[in-house]
């Protein structure tokens, strides 16, 4: 006999799940992500490649398109940090490393909005345009929102030059943001559509050769007749070629001519004693610095050497203390103003009678000293006020070294001998409204004096001077960029830099700049085309609501 086994019992636990293999394709999308991220970063100044924005955004939108809401969220992220992090390093300057990652990590999740939203729109036609608005909607989100916004890292602002630039004429920085953004999801939906139709291709061909002759037909139609009949390659096609002839097309409303004569404009920057948060630590230093390089001017246009300027700017902070209360600074610029000869703007930090801390613009007439004024309004969080002090300084006790300024309340239009300047106090080039502000109170020229010496000689100076070749086009306007140490430099209304100085050097810029009076469709649109834009991207989103509504029903 043959023994047999017994019976086995069935058993009540469930069938492990069969091991799940490493897919390293699963990567791909954070990996694509993560690189447009580093090659939006690199499209920034001091580099000048602002073609690799679109390519940014072209690998984005691949990595994002048809993706679930997390995904798009933590692909949004990745992105934002990796462009973010390498951007804002200057913040970390004399601070350390901590507010730095802090602040970009929370710029960064802000952008993973962006990446949620986008993701959603893919999958609507045309979402190329939907997920552009999408991102217009988070960066005026982010231009706002916490402490004022944050709109540092604007697409715009890494274009000062390129195909795209005119358009920031038409519809200031929202719309060459938009185009720049277009133009790279439409070459990710091209990519798309193109993959598609290859695959299809491939499988047709598979089809004919097992002998499905509707299968060749079908192979035959996705030749170079059916890929031109494809409507979704395109509008693709269309989508990305659309913002660069519209950048062409702009070209001509861009001009240098002057409209009402030229001004003689000197720029002074006098350096500073030394790099960092103590910059003006040596009391009356910066003050100093400024009047001596002033009156190298005067001694020069004494000589003959050089003409006289009309009018001569100085940076934000070129008097470190205050000259209203301090008769000593008050001497030193009215000597140098007399000097001159001209008359010339101020930059100092000022206690007025109230007890409030402004930072201020002062007026200063060679005959009859300190006249009109302007209080920066725009104040930057953690430097010149410092939001939730006793918080944060649980983090950090630098949060004491931040100021405790007062805004102030409206734009002003310096009248120099005769040429109305618009006063942009260096982090204010970031916001459109205080920008625009200035032209509409009849700037003839544009003036944004600066301090970067606490940033020393980070890339936070190139960044702020390709905003102000953004505003020059803009609002079509000369922009004048007088920084304590540098770079300070003449720019014209197309953008282009006439001039400029090296860093942490004494130097003087004349320049005959031209005085212009009309106004750049921007500038009397004003927040209408953001406005749009951003509605655009809203009723996106909603389309995509109504659409998975839609589908849930049906499939119910």
């Amino acid at each position: 006999m043959t023994a047999t086994a017994p019976p086995v019992a069935p058993s009540d636990e469930p069938a492990a799940p069969p091991a799940r293999r490493f897919d390293p394709r699963r990567f791909v999308p954070v990996v694509l992500a993560a690189l447009a991220g580093v090659l939006l970063y690199l499209s920034f100044p001091p580099r000048e490649l602002p073609w690799l924005a679109p390519v940014a955004f072209g690998l984005f939108g691949v990595a994002v398109y048809g993706r679930r809401l997390r995904a798009g969220f933590g692909l949004g992220l990745v992105f934002g940090l990796a462009y973010l992090v390498p951007l804002l390093s200057w913040t970390g300057v004399d601070v350390g490393p901590l507010p730095w990652l802090a602040l970009a990590a929370a710029e960064a999740v802000m952008l993973s909005l962006a990446g949620l939203g986008i993701a959603y729109v893919s999958r609507l036609p045309l979402w190329p345009l939907w997920a552009s608005g999408v991102w217009i909607a988070d960066e005026a989100l982010r231009a706002r929102f916490p402490f004022g916004g944050f709109p540092w890292g604007k697409v715009a602002f890494g274009q000062p030059s390129g195909v795209f630039l005119p358009l920031a004429s038409l519809g200031g920085t929202p719309l060459l943001g938009f185009a720049v953004v277009l133009c790279g999801f439409g070459l990710a939906a091209l990519a798309l559509r193109v993959l598609a139709l290859r695959s299809i291709t491939s499988d047709s061909g598979d089809s004919s050769a097992a002998g499905d002759s509707s299968a060749a037909g079908a192979r035959s139609d996705t030749g170079v007749r059916g890929v031109l009949r494809d409507r979704a390659l395109v509008a693709a096609a269309v989508l990305t070629v659309a913002p660069v002839v519209a950048g062409v097309a702009a070209m001509p409303l861009v001009s240098n001519a002057a409209e009402d004569g030229t001004a003689r404009v000197a720029l002074i920057q006098g350096n500073v004693p030394r790099m960092g948060l103590d910059f003006n630590s040596q009391r009356r230093a910066v003050l100093d610095y400024h009047v001596r390089e002033t009156t190298k001017l005067a001694a020069k246009i004494k000589s003959g050497e050089v003409k006289r300027p009309d009018l001569v700017l100085w940076p934000e902070n070129s008097s470190d203390i205050d000259p209203y209360t301090n008769q000593d600074a008050y001497d030193e610029i009215q000597r140098a103003a007399e000097a001159v000869g001209a008359p010339i703007s101020v930059g100092a930090v000022v206690t007025t009678q109230d007890g409030a801390t402004h930072n201020r613009l002062i007026l200063w007439d060679p005959k009859t000293g300190p006249g009109a004024t302007y209080d920066k309004r725009h104040l930057q969080p953690f430097g010149e006020y410092m939001p939730y002090r006793s918080f944060f300084r649980i983090f950090s006790k630098d949060v004491d070294r931040a100021g405790d300024f007062v805004p102030g309340k409206k734009a002003v239009a310096f009248d120099m001998a005769g040429t109305k300047i618009g006063n942009v106090t260096c982090y204010e080039a970031a916001f459109d409204d205080v920008v625009r502000d200035q032209v509409k109170e009849g700037a003839q020229i544009l003036s944004v004096p600066s301090n970067n010496a606490t940033f020393e000689r980070s890339q936070m100076t190139y960044q702020q001077l390709a905003m102000d070749r953004v505003r020059a086009v803009e609002h079509g306007r000369a922009v004048m960029v007088p920084v304590t140490s540098g770079i300070s430099a003449v720019i014209r209304p197309d953008g282009s830099v006439a001039q400029h100085t090296g860093m942490f050097e004494a130097d003087t810029l004349l320049a005959d700049v031209p005085k212009r009076t009309s106004q750049t469709l921007a500038t009397r649109a004003g927040v209408w085309p953001e406005a749009l834009l951003v509605a655009l991207g809203a009723g996106g989103l909603a389309w995509a609501v109504v659409r998975s509504r839609s589908g849930r029903r049906k499939d119910a």
